[in-house]
């Protein structure tokens, strides 16, 4: 059985539970609570970091595949980049619901060593053509273990700081595990190419002893809350908020445009424009961009409100879809890299403004409610609930992308009418946000949301 120590804890220490944690006590907090949380937010950041190079290894990987023997149309490649982002937004479900009932430390360890299955198994497959696709394809699914960390990883730390901080740390947190995307973008094309000719393999086998070490990292250093651990009712309960699920469609907008631009960005680049030389160079500085921004819009929101935050971002989301369009349809390819870069700042911004949102409109409801310390504690759990839902519904768009790019270059030999419906998309995305929580005479606007 796990020991159970009692507040002040204050050194790491393996398998233990902290049954006391209250960071709204300003005197627990600087005394005690804020030293374990940042420890326990390190190195959770440096898991979510390996679970999220994991997730989009494939996103690079493939376009250097017909270098090792595979001849894929461009629908086939979208479709590797697809089914891991739409298999991490399944599991990031089950793997919310897996720090109540495992614990946030002990889950981020299993999730740490679950990675060995998709990296192994990239290291096996991408030099095998005579595998067959097929096989190709589900081995690339289990990348999309890496995608399930993030909702655990968020759901965990959201217990560990106060509701004044959770903008800035939950977009800290986040934007951790968002530059994974961008780091593999950079190193993979470097790593593949140090011997001779292309060493697909080692894309995965890079991998592998990170994926050990963030485990025994979060093993020695990490703690559990009793706080935390709890059935999974009032988990469950988020669901019956409406804001959950608007939450979630603005989600699809932020996040689900991050991931979705990120797996599809070095694939278009190869076949809308012929360069794969700047797929391979350049393509990182997109997720890159959009992770630095995301504790920008996390820091923002806290100051002037995540809902304002929110449609800024979608009208900038909007306008860059718009000059990508524009860029397409006239053959630019530096507007359209430099449009890109802009998506995938307002995307940063637009993920790290609708997480503060969240605990915010719980944090509000358990006030609402009375506010007893009982019903704040359920309310917290209630929005890690949430924000684990949402954090699954919103990663769907990263499958989705890709899915609307290759549908879009198949059967009209162009991605012009993806971009269109993204452009209307973010429009209305733009709308239901400011009706819901901006408009003059709602509370979410008289509360700050």
């Amino acid at each position: 059985m796990a020991e159970t120590i009692a507040v002040p804890a204050t050194a790491p220490t393996a398998g233990r539970w902290i049954d006391h944690w209250d960071p709204e006590d300003p005197v627990f907090w600087q005394e005690t609570g804020r030293p374990i949380a940042r420890r326990n937010l390190i190195f959770s950041i440096f898991a979510e970091h390996i679970g999220f190079s994991v997730w989009l290894l494939w996103s690079i990987v493939v376009v250097r595949l017909g270098d090792v023997g595979w001849n894929l149309s461009t629908s086939q490649t979208l479709w590797l980049t697809a089914v891991p982002s739409g298999v991490g937004a399944f599991l990031r479900l089950p793997y919310t619901f897996a720090v109540p009932r495992f614990g946030g430390r002990n889950w981020t360890v299993a999730s740490a060593l679950l990675l060995l299955i998709p990296c192994a198994g990239l290291a096996w497959a991408v030099e095998r053509p005579e595998i067959g696709y097929g096989t190709l394809l589900l081995i690339a699914a289990t990348a999309g273990l890496g995608g399930g960390n993030f909702a655990s990883s968020m759901a965990n730390i959201s217990f560990f700081y106060p509701e004044k901080e959770k903008g800035f740390v939950l977009g800290l947190n986040a934007a951790g595990g968002n530059l994974g995307v961008a780091v593999v973008q950079k190193l993979v094309p470097q790593v593949i190419v140090l011997g001779s000719g292309v060493a697909l393999a080692w894309a995965g086998l890079m991998y592998i002893p990170l994926a050990v070490i963030a485990a025994v990292c979060a093993m020695l250093f990490m703690d559990n809350l009793t706080d935390a651990k709890t059935d999974a009712r009032p988990y469950w309960r988020s669901l019956r908020h409406t804001d959950t699920w608007v939450m979630s469609l603005l989600y699809i907008g932020t996040f689900g445009s991050f991931i979705g631009y990120s797996s599809a960005f070095p694939t278009l680049l190869k076949t809308v424009f012929e360069r794969q030389d700047i797929a391979l160079t350049w393509a990182f500085l997109g997720a890159g961009i959009g992770s630095l921004a995301r504790p920008l819009g996390g820091l923002l929101s806290d100051r002037i409100g995540g809902a304002q935050v929110t449609v800024a971002s979608f009208a900038g989301l909007a306008v860059g879809a718009f000059a990508a369009l524009w860029s397409v349809q006239h053959q630019n390819l530096a507007l359209f890299f430099v449009s890109f870069m802009f998506l995938f700042v307002a995307t940063g911004v637009g993920n790290g403004s609708t997480y503060r949102m969240i605990p915010r409109l719980f944090h509000s409801r358990g006030q609402a409610a009375g506010g007893s310390p009982e019903t704040m504690l359920t309310m917290r759990r209630e929005a890690a609930g949430a924000l684990g839902v949402i954090s699954s519904i919103g990663a769907f768009g990263g499958f989705l992308v890709p899915i609307c790019y290759a549908w879009s270059n198949s059967h009209y030999g162009s991605i012009q009418p993806a971009l269109k419906f993204y452009l209307a998309f973010f429009l209305v995305l733009l709308a239901v946000t400011w009706f819901r929580y901006v408009r003059r005479g709602s509370l979410p606007s008289r509360e700050g949301i």
